[in-house]
């Protein structure tokens, strides 16, 4: 197996433990908070760091990423110079391609989809859910008001939204930017990992 799995997901609908789930029976690596801490360690910016700036945006140079035209010192290295925000998402972005380089894995979320956009080998899902589902789910995992929950659920899935389509040239959400969208609500987290895995095996098994 060879196929690079993105994950994009609205709050509370389960997209992390699909994401999860789908990696164990496929046997292959799987990073979503994880992948903060790989890029703390290879950038030497402390993880709490990783953690504020996470899936939040302030000022967008993704695409001068994307085209290998951003600031580095002449050996390499993140230039020094950057603002600490610009600096975490770099280090965010090489860890993201450094790790589709090492081979076959799932990704959740932090705009993976567009980082590896032009690699042949990925597929990228879009998990949604109703929010009567994502509100009993949040309350069981949150400590939380339930008069406040549906307000929570928004403003992060507004977070997220603003986040990708800040740094990207897609709308978050939008059925053509995926190559698949499941709504949870309809198929179960199980039932939702058994879709995902027999389009990953047919996608391999096209090649």
């Amino acid at each position: 197996m060879r196929t690079i799995i993105t994950i994009s997901r609205e709050f509370g609908s389960g997209g992390r433990e699909i994401g999860k789930k789908l990696a164990e029976q496929l046997g292959i690596d799987f990073y979503d908070k994880e992948l903060l801490e790989i890029a703390s360690k290879e950038s030497g910016i402390t993880q709490e760091l990783f953690v504020k700036h996470d899936e939040t945006y302030t000022n967008s140079f993704l695409y001068s990423l994307v085209m290998g035209s951003y600031p580095i010192t002449p050996d390499g290295r993140i230039n020094p110079e950057l603002p600490l925000n610009q600096k975490i998402f770099l280090a965010q972005f090489d860890t993201i391609r450094s790790l589709a380089e090492k081979g076959p894995c799932v990704i959740v979320g932090r705009c993976a989809d567009y980082v590896l956009r032009n690699r042949e080998n990925v597929v990228n899902f879009f998990i949604t859910a109703n929010m009567a589902h994502k509100r009993r789910r949040i309350l069981e995992r949150y400590d939380i008001e339930k008069s406040k929950v549906e307000d929570f659920i928004r403003k992060t899935d507004k977070r997220r939204a603003n986040y990708y389509n800040y740094y990207t040239d897609m709308k978050w959400g939008e059925a053509r930017n995926y190559d698949l969208c499941i709504n949870s609500s309809k198929t179960g987290i199980d039932g939702a990992v058994d879709i995902l895995k027999a389009v990953v095996q047919t996608v391999e098994a096209a090649k």
